[in-house]
This record gives C-alpha cells, sequence and structure tokens, in this order.
C-alpha cells in the first residue's frame, strides 16, 4: 500500500503562518496532479490545492491569496503548500493525495497532519 507522507503542521496563532510538506514514494509521472485536501472536525474533506508536472496550480477560493502550492520537485519527491494570515478556520488535518489524470487506479493519500490555529 502506497503512502504519502506529509509533516509540517502544528499549532500557530491567528495570522500565522506554517509550510507543510508532502513526500512521495514514486516516481512522478506525467500526469499525476499532486494536491492537498483538509477536513475539518464535522466537515467533509475540502479541495485546498493542486499542481500539475507542468507547474500549474489551481486553488479553493478560501485559499487563494493565502496559500502557495510549490512546484514538484521530481529529484526530491517533495512538494510544499506554504500558508500564511492562518485563521481558526483553518483548523483541520491536511492530507497529501497524489492521483493521475489518465491512469485511475494512481491515487494515493497520505495519514495527513494536524494544523491548529488559535484565535
Amino acid at each position: 500500500q502506497v503512502q504519502l507522507v506529509e509533516s509540517g503542521g502544528g499549532s500557530v496563532e491567528t495570522g500565522g503562518s506554517l509550510t507543510l510538506s508532502c513526500e512521495v514514494p514514486l516516481v512522478i509521472l506525467p500526469s499525476d496532479v499532486l494536491g492537498w485536501y483538509r477536513e475539518a472536525p464535522g466537515k467533509q474533506r475540502e479541495f485546498v490545492a493542486s499542481i500539475t508536472t507542468d507547474g500549474d496550480p489551481t486553488y479553493a477560493d478560501f485559499a487563494k491569496g493565502r496559500f502557495i502550492i510549490s512546484k514538484i520537485k521530481n529529484d526530491a519527491r517533495t512538494e510544499d503548500l506554504r500558508m500564511r494570515r492562518l485563521t481558526p478556520e483553518d483548523t483541520a488535518v491536511y492530507y497529501c493525495n497524489l492521483r493521475n489524470t489518465i491512469l485511475s487506479g494512481r491515487n494515493y493519500w497520505g495519514q495527513g497532519t494536524q494544523v491548529t490555529v488559535s484565535s
């Protein structure tokens, strides 16, 4: 079972910043998309941001202007999500996801990393 590894979560105060990292134990393929999702208590998992191997990012509306997803570093097989101006509404478990737009069976998740923002 392939599992991605997230790191970088923690606790910050409102207005603070965090950078999450995702380590991918696979060779990055063309048409791979690396993304982040989050799940807050009592809520469904929601999309945060993603990036293609071509470097094309997509953001949820709440992430635009505050979060930046880095290009996939093929040599290190890592990818970062830099988050700033955090609010308590950003408190959630953040999950890294790798999927392929052509190979439907290539869809992997990490175990998640907790982000807690206090007021």
